[in-house]
């Protein structure tokens, strides 16, 4: 919509010749305001320039200069006369921001913190190695993302190259997420949020959320048939909470710039933010080899509040024990270069999935019954799409669970199958085929009730087509002139034509997919292909990948819901899945706070295998 307070540049510039030039008078006005701009520059006065009092030097010290001093050394030398203050700063510019931050920055994360060169003697378990490697792999994915970024977003489709480095960023985002989950187990059964440490595992936790939606939209982006299956069947949650028509799974366009920049930004700067926590507050101390709880039920009350405490103060102390030499740089090195040798070995020798996508015209080249069948369900409103509900249309009922959020939402993105999928694709064909431009005529004016009849037996009649020479022979029914629809209709499909007529109205890139996986999901061949492939939920096909490829093991946590008695035949199984996730990931952010949940390592201790070289881990 039009901002009525704009003005309108639309309208043809004016243009101003000279000499040689011509030049607009709209890019005129901008040199003039840049020359503007730097003369203010140049002549106002910069605020606080006086503000010490006397001449325009106040304020400006010149360092001392040894006698013996190299020519030119006083440059750079400090002003050693000058006050100064923690953290470097004169006594007189302690109070400005600058300063501030400085010495914050300083006191909770020096030099020795932040490369440091020793370590806790306890840190010796090949589990603290998993967080170097996990950065280790991510360091390999964004390498090979950003070469795979060189050629453009089909590369990897049509050059042996190109296919490669994504074969690299397949397994090194493989690599990431297996690291990371260990890393994660490690850290669980360390109990690693002791100390005032919480804060680490909760950006932790929110790194790995972030993670798992990074890899998810990869996914989507790949453009291959596993992302088409992925988005068809992820819509469906996103939908039933809502949200499906601002972050559209079935737009690759969209899951594309969310892969490459606003979760890779995201998730820099958690893992960033995660490092600097634990470079500021250290690893966590080991577990007693002991549990105290017997000895504090024995206690009164404020006897166990003590323990309680002093164990805490315990845990968040600096530690005075032993230490052994750490190369903070080396170890990282190390772990890069291991990384890159497994992804590329991988690479090279099992490479990566790559099953072509389905279209509209595949798919009427194999299942042309099908795609008849298929099409008559869109015209009588009996399809998946026609019934489903928003962000489509208002026919179904959306998900609910004391609510429906579908509803909050609304109709973002309507479809109306029988116009989207058959009857505009064939008023583009029709200005050049009088027959169906007849049929087209007859069918429009009649009723509602009416086009339903012949849809719904035509339907019927094509469950018994036969094809002659590629043209559909169907018996004979009361159905009008839908079977001059359906043939010319087929014609268009084996063409490609409805491929580009539901892809047609799009700007630009066009890579928004909703109209045409729709259209293929309510037929049955794209469902046999998943099958067949073995992507289907009840083979947990979330979790699959094509061939005998890993897929996304990551998305346990998700996909299990599915299979719960009760749940999996529920209509309601996607809100449930979606609600029951998130309440997981809540129980698992909130960890160290949750009395009970955080004691389970205390109660299990799984953490003596780790810390089992350490012989007194309270020195």
């Amino acid at each position: 919509m039009n901002n009525p307070l704009a003005v309108d540049l639309n309208s043809p510039g004016s243009y101003l010749n000279w000499s040689i030039f011509t030049v607009s008078v709209a890019n005129l006005v901008l040199i003039a305001v840049m020359v503007a701009i730097f003369g203010a520059a140049l002549l106002l006065p910069f605020p606080g320039r006086r503000r010490a009092g006397g001449d325009d030097m106040t304020g400006f010290r010149a360092a001392p200069v040894a006698e013996d001093a190299a020519p030119g050394a006083g440059d750079a030398a400090p002003d050693i006369t000058a006050p100064a203050v923690d953290g470097g700063a004169l006594a007189e510019d302690a109070g400005m921001w600058t300063a501030r931050a400085r010495r914050l920055a300083l006191r909770q994360l020096p030099p020795g913190k932040l490369l440091p060169d020793r370590q806790p003697a306890y840190v010796a378990s090949w589990v603290y190695v998993f967080g170097v490697a996990t950065l280790a792999a991510l360091g390999m994915a964004i390498i090979s993302g950003f070469t795979i970024a060189l050629g453009g977003t089909d590369w990897w489709h049509t050059n042996p190259v190109g296919h490669f480095f994504n074969s690299v960023h397949l397994w090194s985002v493989e690599l990431f997420m297996a690291f990371m989950v260990i890393h994660l187990w490690g850290k669980f059964w360390m109990a690693a949020w002791r100390g005032r440490r919480a804060l680490t595992w909760i950006t932790g936790v929110v790194a790995f959320g972030a993670s798992i939606v990074e890899c998810f939209t990869g996914y989507l982006s790949q453009q291959n048939f596993d992302s088409q299956w992925i988005a068809t069947n992820g819509k469906d949650a996103f939908n039933a909470v809502g949200v499906g028509a601002f972050f559209n799974l079935m737009n690759f366009g969209q899951m594309l710039l969310w892969h490459v920049v606003l979760i890779p930004l995201l998730l820099v700067a958690l893992v960033g933010a995660h490092v600097l926590l634990v470079r500021v507050r250290g690893v966590s101390h080991p577990l007693p080899a002991s549990r105290p709880a017997g000895r504090f039920r024995l206690r009164s009350p404020l006897e166990r509040k003590a323990a309680r405490a002093a164990q805490r103060a315990a845990d968040g102390a600096p530690w005075r024990g032993p230490t052994r030499r750490y190369d903070i740089l080396k170890e990282g090195t190390i772990a890069l270069g291991i990384a890159a040798g497994l992804t590329i070995a991988l690479a090279v020798v099992v490479s990566s999935p790559d099953i072509p996508p389905v279209t509209v015209r595949s798919w009427v080249q194999v299942a042309p019954a099908d795609f008849l069948a298929t099409a008559a369900t869109e015209l009588d409103g009996s399809s998946l799409t026609a019934g489903y509900g928003p962000p489509y249309n208002s026919n179904g009922t959306p998900q609910s669970e004391a609510f429906a959020p579908a509803n909050i939402a609304g109709v973002r993105q309507p479809i109306d199958p029988a116009k989207t999928f058959v009857l505009d694709p064939l008023a583009t064909a029709a200005p050049t085929d009088p027959q169906l431009a007849a049929a087209l005529r007859q069918y429009t004016a009649a009723s509602a009730d009416q086009q339903v009849k012949w849809a719904m037996s035509y339907g019927e009649a094509v469950k018994k087509v036969t094809f002659v020479n590629g043209s559909p022979v169907v018996p004979a029914a009361d159905d009008g002139p839908v079977p001059v629809l359906m043939a010319t209709e087929l014609t268009l499909a084996r063409s490609g034509g409805i491929d580009a007529a539901l892809s047609a109205q799009q700007p630009f890139y066009g890579t928004d997919f909703t109209k045409p996986l729709l259209f293929l999901e309510d037929g049955q061949y794209y469902a046999d292909q998943a099958t067949s492939q073995n992507l289907t939920g009840d083979q947990w096909g979330v979790m699959n990948e094509t061939g005998s490829y890993p897929g996304q093991p990551w998305l346990w946590l998700y996909q299990l819901w599915y299979h719960v008695p009760g749940w999996n035949n529920s209509a309601n199984v996607d809100l449930i899945a979606i609600y029951m996730t998130g309440l997981a990931t809540l129980l698992l952010l909130l960890v160290p706070f949750i009395p009970g949940l955080r004691d389970i390592p205390r109660w299990i201790p799984v953490h003596r295998l780790i810390w089992r070289s350490t012989v007194n881990p309270r020195l």
